[in-house]
């Protein structure tokens, strides 16, 4: 009997730490699954928060120090940067013609037009305050030329358009008979003055109605051109006929 009570004994006074009853094994079985399935929920989402502590976006690969020595560096632009600047606005340009060297202006004295067979003197013509209103000029009944006085001059200084102005003839071969029928663009002619020799080239040779003279560019203010009117020989009742010339280098 002592045997048995010793026996008995033993098992009772063994250490209940070491023996998991039933629902211990329960509890620790559910604690272990909570862990691991702790762990997987971190895993899957928490290394993909970047360590940011807030939800968003996912971060990208960090770049290695090679591909960050590869990648150009912006640098700000320097005095000779390339980068679009706005244009600065252009200054107003006069699109006129310099002037061509040449003397002093002053009145004229001579024509010569060797294409029209055109040679004459020329006198200067005072017109009245009618004819110049109306710019219905009647010079003398001459072969010679006529400057109207009131407008430009020839030469470096010009101010206005010269203008030179004769009749043509009927049934007589007159000087300024030929500026219908020979005068073109493209002619050279000079115009003797006090000062020198100027050089003209013929700009355009247009015939106008008598009527409509008057309302014609010719009048227009341009400085060095020259300007030769008389009747044209097909209608000299009827129509004018201008001869535009501007100074060139003589050659």
């Amino acid at each position: 009997m002592a045997l048995r009570r010793n026996a008995d004994h033993s098992v009772e006074t063994a250490p209940r730490g070491l023996l998991l009853g039933g629902r211990d094994k329960l509890v620790l079985f559910a604690c272990i699954v909570g862990l691991l399935a702790a762990w997987l929920v971190y895993a899957a989402f928490g290394l993909n928060a970047g360590g940011s502590g807030a939800a968003g976006p996912a971060a990208g690969p960090i770049p290695t120090a090679t591909a960050a020595a590869q990648s150009p560096v912006p640098s700000a632009p320097g005095p000779t940067s390339s980068a679009p600047q706005k244009a600065a606005p252009k200054a107003a340009v006069r699109r006129t013609a310099p002037p061509v060297p040449g003397p002093a202006a002053a009145a004229p004295q001579r024509i010569s037009y060797p294409a029209a067979r055109m040679d004459v003197v020329i006198h200067p013509l005072q017109p009245s305050q009618s004819e110049a209103a109306s710019q219905s000029i009647v010079p003398p009944e001459t072969m010679d030329g006529y400057w109207l006085t009131p407008f430009g001059v020839p030469g470096v200084g010009s101010t206005n358009t010269t203008y030179v102005v004769g009749h043509s003839w009927q049934g007589v071969d007159a000087p300024f008979n030929h500026l219908s029928t020979m005068a073109a663009p493209g002619d050279k002619l000079t115009v003797q003055t006090a000062t020198g020799v100027i050089t003209y080239k013929v700009d355009s040779v247009t015939t106008y109605l008598k009527s409509g003279l008057k309302d014609s560019p010719i009048w227009s203010v341009v400085p060095n051109r020259l300007v030769l009117i008389s009747c044209y020989t097909g209608d000299l009742w009827g129509k004018n006929v201008t001869v535009v010339a501007s100074p060139v280098a003589a050659g």
